[in-house]
């Protein structure tokens, strides 16, 4: 299986108009769908080529307690942070400088040893991660195995370990394979 990046990391908002001015306006990522009816928006936003973030409304919800990214937390949980690349130290250095002539909170410039980064929250309490790349080090092409007692999987090596799973006992021939209409494909013409 070869995948392509995260087509879209959807998550939700109760109040679309305060996120799109952040996202697209403050962070200038264009809204590529903007799709919605009485009761019901999703908006996509373009992060890259191939990866989106997109939005539900929901108008019930309260903004997630901001949490810094990696804190350990109890109870039910989703995920911790959103962490977005950027090209490189002047565009990470830009944006801190961006956020903080806009009053909005954001950490020093760490140096993670692989990848710079700044954090801060988006009008949602979401935990934001911005990144790049740490010039001549690539943990894709040269893994970094150390944890010190790694869990079982991982010390099996970062490449992925055949017959772990069952293969699909049967293909789709495909003259049979039917798509069922989403809702998003309304919208769409």
């Amino acid at each position: 299986m070869k995948y392509n990046g995260v087509n879209h990391l959807a998550l939700a908002t109760r109040d679309i108009n305060t996120t799109t001015r952040f996202w697209r306006d403050f962070l200038g990522m264009r809204l590529v769908a903007a799709l919605g009816k009485p009761g019901y928006r999703q908006y996509f936003f373009e992060v890259s080529e191939r990866d989106l973030i997109a939005f539900f409304e929901w108008p019930d919800i309260e903004p997630i307690e901001e949490k810094d990214a990696g804190r350990v937390v109890k109870g039910p949980f989703a995920f911790d942070h959103v962490a977005i690349g950027v090209e490189d130290d002047n565009a990470l250095w830009d944006l801190k400088e961006k956020l903080e002539a806009n009053d909005i909170w954001v950490s020093e410039v760490i140096d993670n040893g692989f990848i710079h980064s700044i954090f801060t929250f988006d009008p949602n309490g979401i935990s934001l991660e911005f990144s790049c790349t740490v010039e001549n080090i690539n943990i894709r092409s040269n893994p970094i195995m150390a944890d010190s007692s790694p869990g079982e999987a991982a010390g099996e090596g970062p490449e992925p370990q055949p017959g772990k799973w069952k293969p699909a006992e049967r293909k789709t021939p495909a003259v049979k394979r039917k798509l069922y209409r989403g809702e998003i494909k309304k919208y769409l013409k």
